[in-house]
């Protein structure tokens, strides 16, 4: 990790692994700032990004487990505003769209596994939501209940920031609670997370790094990015959680969360989820469906390996998420084995994709 931050190309790195329950490698290389050279530490806090959503999963997945909530039950039932959802079923080149009802409607399932055909990102009229964060998480999902889906549920794997909106939406609806006032109390809290936020405290502010982007090969600092160096960094004054990619944490934290999933949900006195709960979110729900990820199917918030796959060395069974700053978790079953990879730098991979390699490689005899 020291020779991509001595080349110029990350400021700095956190690496964690741990096997068989313990740490067996943890360093931080590199630079909070790159102008201030201030080193970067184990205890700093970083914007995780879409490893975000695996979590709201874990969210949802404990009401279902309280008979709250059903896999199977249609997103309608919970968020009415999405009765009668269209789709798209020709568009043409002035923009204008002939819609269908449907065969199906979207289930809580789609959500998770990213087959419901809900677009990507928000569409016009509230595009600027992921900088902005200027709307309420409940008229989030009203707005994007009125967009046609884009695809037959269930018949493609389309990545979906609004499918995990409208998830999240559902778990405040059941709850009767704030997204992130209930997966602190039900979730960071019990863990003992005590550096992970979706809304960090002032007094933490100084614990995140500089976000930098990387162009050209050069390590630019994000200031075009409101969530990057702009004005929505530490979501001061934001109203929308945003559930797709709004977690705060540190490679100590997530380990604890970690380690209590391949710990069938257990920590201390705690029960996370039930072990039945977790290795129904860590299997394949997608079938033959071509994902995101080489050798890889979708489970309940998570990628996982079917099969090894385009130079990547994770064993089948292995899951997890990336975030698009650069971060990176993956956990393995089979070899008891976790790696937390966190920076601060949208754009490039090699790092990453170096510290798995890395991480595997220490496993062989």
């Amino acid at each position: 990790m020291k020779e991509f931050v001595d080349a110029g190309k990350a400021a700095g790195i956190v690496t964690l692994v741990a096997h068989k329950g313990e740490v067996v490698e943890l360093d931080a290389v590199g630079y909070t700032d790159m102008d201030t050279r201030q080193p970067m530490t184990a205890e700093n806090i970083f914007q995780l990004h879409s490893m975000t959503k695996p979590v709201v999963c874990l969210a949802a997945m404990q009401l279902a487990e309280e008979g709250r909530l059903s896999l199977a039950d249609l997103v309608a039932k919970h968020l009415p505003e999405f009765r009668g959802q269209m789709m798209v079923a020709e568009a043409h080149p002035d923009g204008s769209k002939l819609l269908k009802p449907p065969t199906r409607p979207i289930t809580v399932r789609d959500l998770m596994t990213h087959t419901s055909g809900m677009m990507l990102n928000p569409p016009a009229g509230i595009g600027e939501l992921h900088g902005a964060l200027h709307k309420s998480l409940a008229d989030v999902a009203l707005v994007l209940s009125q967009q046609p889906l884009e695809f037959e549920p269930g018949s493609k794997w389309q990545y979906s920031n609004t499918g995990i909106a409208a998830l999240a939406r559902i778990v405040e609806v059941i709850s009767g609670q704030p997204l992130e006032v209930y997966m602190a109390k039900r979730i960071f809290e019990p863990l003992g997370m005590k550096d992970t936020y979706f809304f960090p405290p002032k007094d933490k502010w100084h614990r995140m790094p500089t976000a930098y982007i990387l162009r050209d090969g050069k390590t630019l600092k994000y200031t075009s990015d409101p969530l990057g160096e702009g004005k929505m960094k530490f979501r001061d004054g934001a109203k929308y959680v945003l559930p797709e990619g709004g977690m705060y944490s540190t490679a100590a934290d997530l380990l604890v969360l970690y380690k209590t999933i391949l710990n069938e949900g257990r920590h201390g006195n705690f029960r996370l989820l039930s072990p039945a709960g977790l290795r129904l979110m860590r299997q394949s729900h997608t079938g033959d469906l071509r994902t995101g990820t080489p050798g890889a199917g979708w489970g309940l918030g998570w990628f996982v390996i079917k099969e090894q796959a385009g130079g990547q060395p994770m064993t089948p069974g292995t899951f997890g998420h990336g975030g698009r700053y650069g971060t990176f978790c993956f956990l393995d079953p089979k070899n008891d084995l976790i790696g937390i990879f966190l920076i601060h730098r949208e754009g490039g991979s090699d790092e990453r994709q170096a510290f798995t390699q890395m991480a595997y490689a220490a496993l062989q005899p």
